[in-house]
């Protein structure tokens, strides 16, 4: 495996998860496998469980692991062509990147949606330009679009937890006070339509996701229908995609409370399970009592990042 950005990406999805499993239940298995081999780990924006998990990670398979943080210490960087860099970006991105291929041997990258531009963000130009020019596998995590190794850690914990073999999976758009990428949405959506799930994605109107992701999923716009009978339900912001309003593309359409995720919304599911990819806004995405109940799967889902990591990077490798 060379790239990492979709779950197509994986190839077989019950292998996947059955080596997920593998590997949870001995994280080590695999520590001679990186041995001598070095992941260049790059952020130019926040994190905590990305950060953290794929270094664990690397760890686990025996690697050395780099961590830039591009925003802290490191040159800032100019990404476009025919630009004059006569202002604060000293070095070019078409400059760093294979340089920075030079001191290891597996890439992975953080790089969120900036809302300038629909066009851009879409179609992951940075992202891309790590591809051609690093001469190194990448893998994504989390960029403009798409969130992969969250997604796989979503997937890992619903079969974990799943009561029924086929159980309902709602993502629910929630409200939240500032402008959020569409990439975790994008992914969950993405990942759950290649699994056997029932899955329903639940959203103001103007909030709708780009249809390479939606699939075949039913779309509803009543939230309390939407939640009826659900057995997962996983809760995110995201701001206006702009499939139907391109000129609202990354803003916030709503901030409607009526949304946020409580008690009386849970009790119209199965018992359902409350997931989120975290950090999350209490009692605007979630309340208190939903998310601190022993339904709630935040953590677990989070630990799960650490296997999601480890599988993508053995995978990438066994392929050098």
């Amino acid at each position: 495996m060379k790239v990492f950005q979709h779950v197509s990406d994986l190839g077989d999805l019950k292998g996947a998860l059955a080596e997920a499993f593998e590997i949870k239940k001995d994280p080590y298995k695999y520590e001679q496998l990186g041995r001598r081999k070095t992941a260049l780990l790059i952020f130019f924006n926040n994190s905590l469980r990305t950060r953290l998990s794929t270094q664990k990670a690397a760890m686990n398979l025996g690697m050395n692991v780099i961590v830039l943080d591009v925003n802290q210490g490191a040159w800032k960087l100019e990404t476009e062509r025919g630009v004059i860099m006569d202002g604060d970006k000293s070095e070019h991105l078409l400059e760093a990147i294979p340089v920075m291929g030079c001191y290891c041997d597996v890439i992975g990258v953080r790089s969120f949606a900036t809302f300038e531009n629909r066009q851009d963000d879409y179609e992951e130009k940075i992202l891309n330009q790590f591809i051609k020019y690093s001469g190194r596998p990448v893998f994504f995590m989390e960029s403009a679009t798409v969130h992969p190794l969250q997604s796989f850690a979503d997937l890992i914990t619903i079969e974990e937890y799943k009561k029924t073999a086929r159980p309902k999976v709602v993502l629910s758009w929630a409200p939240h006070p500032k402008a959020l990428p569409q990439a975790v949405p994008n992914s969950f959506a993405e990942w759950m339509n290649a699994a056997d799930v029932d899955f329903v994605i639940t959203h103001p109107e103007g909030y709708e996701l780009d249809p390479q992701f939606v699939g075949d999923a039913r779309v509803e716009y009543d939230q309390m229908k939407a939640f009826e009978g659900a057995d997962f339900i996983y809760a995110k912001n995201w701001s206006c995609p702009g499939v139907t309003r391109p000129a609202d593309y990354g803003k916030v359409l709503s901030r409607d409370m009526s949304w946020t995720v409580d008690a009386a919304h849970m009790a119209v599911t199965n018992n359902a399970y409350f997931m989120h990819c975290l950090p999350v806004r209490r009692n605007m995405i979630v309340t208190d009592d939903v998310i601190e109940s022993p339904q709630s799967l935040v953590i677990p889902e989070a630990a799960n990042r650490e296997i999601s990591a480890t599988v993508v990077l053995k995978r990438i490798l066994e392929s050098l």
